[in-house]
């Protein structure tokens, strides 16, 4: 990893908690949200020069404390809330580093800001929005892709939402009772692409990026103890888990992409792939099963093979018809295309593949056109799967992705 790589690693893993920190202590989620970006701008200048502070979360707090009262300050309509901010932090505390706010302590920080993220005045795509950008570090390019949405449409969205959180000018606290049930499935759902975008990038030159999927595991434990008698959230700390535990082998020595069906399955990490089996394990059998319980199911079916040969794809096609009628998307169809060319055989897969075409969503994506290029390709059709493998690489966002599609087609003449 590169000098630049690490800082940026560093730099998005200390920004949730800086401005939970912030949030906390003003109140106010859209100044505290723009100050904190300022001083993320300033430490992505500095420090690669200067060198990395010895505690990067208080020079980053510190400095967006600053850029807070700055701001403050440049609005003359607003001198009495300037008053209120001089009295309450003295200079020397703006000066001193502020590592109980930056540090440990801030951990719960992030998860109330999930919860602030996911406000009950929000639409739910903006919830999820909103809180890809600011708990996970995303960026907009990187959300509209998640959502499949243009980029000006995502960042219009996820300024709205800025706005209406400052509006309703809620707390920086953990709900409860029925606000925090209602609100739970929408900060699942955030978790859940937060640790896909980790595991496979959208777009640029690496094929994950680790510290995003930590960050959602982090986070998913975080939630997982506060609510323990949830199933789904017990589902989806599996799933990470259990997917999680295959990224050492998904990449080759160049690192170039390597097929779940093509890994050294001895390379996959046992502890998390056995701490998820076992959590899905004691989870299944305790109430009404979810679609993130599901997909862990199906994630531990494959963990569980001892080889790609050795799967249970009758299994994993039950599964992926039960999580159809459980939590439908077109992903969802996609991977059961799949399930269903393993099981019934290729041609069948790409009879079913065909109802996929007419969904906007999906009609242009690279990852209906890699399927229909893989199903071509075990139905003896090179050509036609070459031609597919080459159309979906010039679509493919993602670096490693679109090698590893363009290598195919060239195999295959």
């Amino acid at each position: 990893m590169t000098e630049q790589a690490g800082v940026e690693e560093l730099l998005r893993a200390s920004a949730p908690r800086v401005l939970g920190a912030l949030v906390r202590r003003h109140g106010d989620f859209y100044g505290c949200e723009d100050a904190v970006q300022e001083a993320l701008i300033a430490a992505a200048r500095q420090w690669p020069e200067q060198g990395v502070p010895e505690r990067p979360g208080s020079w980053l707090l510190t400095v967006a404390q600053r850029k807070y009262v700055d701001q403050v300050r440049s609005e003359a309509a607003r001198r009495r809330r300037e008053d209120t901010v001089a009295l309450a932090t003295p200079a020397a505390e703006l000066l001193a580093p502020a590592a109980d706010e930056a540090g440990e302590e801030a951990a719960d920080d992030s998860l109330a800001l999930l919860f602030l993220c996911c406000h009950r005045d929000l639409s739910p795509p903006s919830r999820i929005a909103l809180t890809l950008r600011a708990v996970g570090g995303l960026t907009t390019a990187q959300i509209a892709a998640a959502f499949l949405v243009p980029e000006a449409t995502m960042a219009q969205r996820i300024s709205r939402a800025k706005q209406t959180v400052r509006a309703a000018g809620d707390a920086l606290a953990l709900p409860a009772g029925e606000d925090r049930t209602a609100r739970l499935a929408e900060v699942r759902h955030v978790l859940y692409l937060v640790f896909n975008e980790g595991y496979t990038a959208s777009g640029g030159e690496e094929l994950t990026a680790p510290e995003l999927s930590a960050e959602a595991i982090r986070l998913a434990r975080l939630l997982h103890r506060l609510v323990p008698e949830d199933t789904e959230t017990a589902g989806l700390l599996a799933l990470m888990l259990l997917t999680d535990a295959r990224r050492p082998a998904r990449t080759g020595p160049h690192g170039e992409l390597v097929p779940l069906a093509e890994q050294d399955r001895s390379r996959w990490d046992a502890a998390p792939l056995a701490e998820g089996i076992a959590l899905i394990s004691r989870t299944l059998p305790r109430g009404r099963v979810g679609p993130y319980q599901i997909q862990a199911a199906i994630a531990a079916v494959h963990d569980e093979a001892e080889s790609a040969e050795a799967t249970d794809w009758p299994q994993i096609l039950a599964l992926y018809e039960l999580l159809e009628r459980t939590g439908p998307n077109p992903m969802v169809t996609l991977n059961r295309v799949v399930a269903v060319a393993m099981v019934h055989g290729p041609r069948a897969g790409l009879d079913l593949l065909d109802t996929l075409a007419a969904d906007k969503r999906m009609a242009r994506h690279h990852r209906l056109l890699a399927t229909r290029a893989h199903l071509l390709e075990l139905s003896g059709e090179p050509g036609a799967a070459a031609t597919a493998y080459r159309e979906a690489a010039r679509r493919a966002t993602s670096a490693p992705e679109r090698r590893h599609l363009t290598e195919r087609a060239r195999r295959l003449g």
